[in-house]
């Protein structure tokens, strides 16, 4: 036998590379197609930043607290590992010296920075420095790519930037203007995902409503037929392809034009979930108009109400800002009565945050921050005070529960969420043991559930 080990006996160190990601779904899908890439690659991933070769930190760049959770981030993967790749968000904003990003004026050693949506830039700062293990080409992943959402959820990103120009949002400038994904190559993904388990598909982007706005709507093609690159068409599509693995499909980040109000009789159909989370933002007209925002308070309430009108079931989550720039004590009471007669379901709010690159810092009227902090305040006792009410009323109803988590095979009940809550940003539905001894709840599985109380944001249901 010759002395020299045949290649294949050798022992090969497989490359390993850490990964944290930061920020919102859109961040999150971006983090997805790197993983994916690197597992195709043949690339590990490492749970801890010392076990890696190297550290990916996929950055939020939106406001102030984001930024330090950033970069706090970025020194605790440098002080623990020393190589750092930063993408991202943050990766795109200019430092103070106007030189360098942001990132490399407070931490100079990282070895690359990219923006968002870099996949391939980021894959060739990876083998700049961490050498490819294989072939490329050679598949080593499932069909749908890794996913950093549990097996039975997936969000599914149509589009990549905005075309709109709010005075208080500087996400144009780090990921650019609206490009739409083909929307053939969204239904296959959207295919592959449902065939790997998911039961829920969580559609987002920047502006859901403007998808195929900078195709002009341009008729694509899936499975041989022609479907057009629109909102409409791409919710039906995908409606139809859930239908036979009984999976739900849940919009986010939809704008309030009126060609929104096509897409209400799908979920009233049952075809989507009956569910919109719309980032409202504001309600009084001259503080949407000192936003930059498409649409006045008043025409939301009589859009809010033909919606529940056309579907009773509908649920709106929204997101708002109090203390804008120049808001009055007038304008922020209009705001709260919006909440209170817009009867919103699920509320978030930010305290105006002056975010480095923001039009609105330029304008007058700037609050004070304890005051800013205080107004957020208010508005999420108001707020609360809708939802609640919203949830009680909810008591004595049986509804369909996605189960999230179920120790001991559910015997001892688990947690799950109605089509009423999207995963982590709403609530959940605390599962009492079962009532039948025979029944069972299972990860990824739906379940009936009688609503008998309610905890907080959350409700109590017993598997029927």
């Amino acid at each position: 036998m010759s002395d020299t080990a045949a290649p294949e006996a050798q022992h090969i160190t497989v490359p390993k590379v850490g990964f944290v990601s930061l920020g919102c779904p859109k961040a999150l899908t971006d983090s997805e197609l790197i993983l994916t890439q690197l597992s195709a690659e043949g690339y590990q991933t490492s749970k801890t930043f010392e076990g890696a070769d190297l550290v990916i930190v996929n950055t939020c760049g939106f406001i102030d607290e984001a930024v330090k959770e950033s970069l706090d981030t970025i020194g605790e993967a440098l002080a623990a590992n020393g190589r750092v790749i930063v993408t991202g968000c943050l990766g795109a904003k200019a430092g103070q010296a106007g030189g360098d990003t942001l990132v490399k004026e407070i931490h100079p050693s990282v070895l690359a920075v990219t923006g968002p949506h870099a996949t391939q830039e980021v894959m060739d700062a990876v083998h700049a420095h961490l050498p490819k293990p294989h072939d490329p080409f050679v598949d080593l992943v499932p069909p749908a790519g890794i996913k950093l959402t549990p097996r039975h959820y997936a969000y599914l990103k149509i589009s990549e930037g905005c075309n709109h120009r709010c005075t208080f949002c500087i996400i144009p400038s780090m990921r650019g203007d609206l490009v739409s994904r083909p929307i053939g190559d969204v239904l296959k993904e959207a295919r592959a995902l449902f065939e790997g388990g998911v039961k829920e598909l969580l559609v987002v982007s920047q502006d859901t409503s403007a998808y195929g706005v900078d195709l002009k709507y341009r008729t694509g093609f899936w499975d041989g037929r022609p479907v057009k690159t629109r909102m409409l068409e791409l919710a039906q599509a995908l409606g139809e392809i859930a239908a036979p693995y009984g999976a739900w499909v849940r919009l986010h980040y939809v704008y309030p034009y009126p060609s929104v109000d096509e897409a209400i009789p799908l979920m009233a159909q049952g075809l989507i979930l009956p569910y919109l989370d719309v980032p409202f933002q504001h309600s009084h007209p001259d503080v949407l108009r000192r936003m930059k925002r498409p649409a006045s308070g008043e025409r939301n309430l009589e859009r809010i109400e033909r919606w529940r009108e056309a579907c009773p079931e509908i649920v709106i989550r929204s997101t708002f800002i109090a203390g804008f720039p120049g808001e009055t004590e007038e304008e922020f009471q209009h705001l709260l009565d919006f909440v209170r007669e817009a009867q919103i379901d699920r509320a978030g709010c930010f305290a105006y945050s002056p975010v480095e690159g923001a039009a609105a810092n330029a304008l007058a009227g700037m609050l004070p921050k304890e005051v800013r902090e205080e107004r957020r305040a208010r508005f999420m006792t108001v707020a609360e005070e809708v939802s609640a009410a919203k949830l009680r009323s909810r008591i004595g109803a049986t509804m369909q529960v996605l189960v999230d988590s179920a120790p001991a095979l559910g015997r001892k009940g688990g947690v799950g969420r109605s089509y009423a809550d999207a995963p982590e940003i709403d609530g959940t539905v605390r599962l009492l043991p079962p009532e039948k001894l025979s029944k069972q709840l299972r990860v990824g599985e739906f379940t009936r559930a009688r609503i008998v109380a309610t905890e907080g944001h959350d409700l109590v249901g017993v598997p029927v």
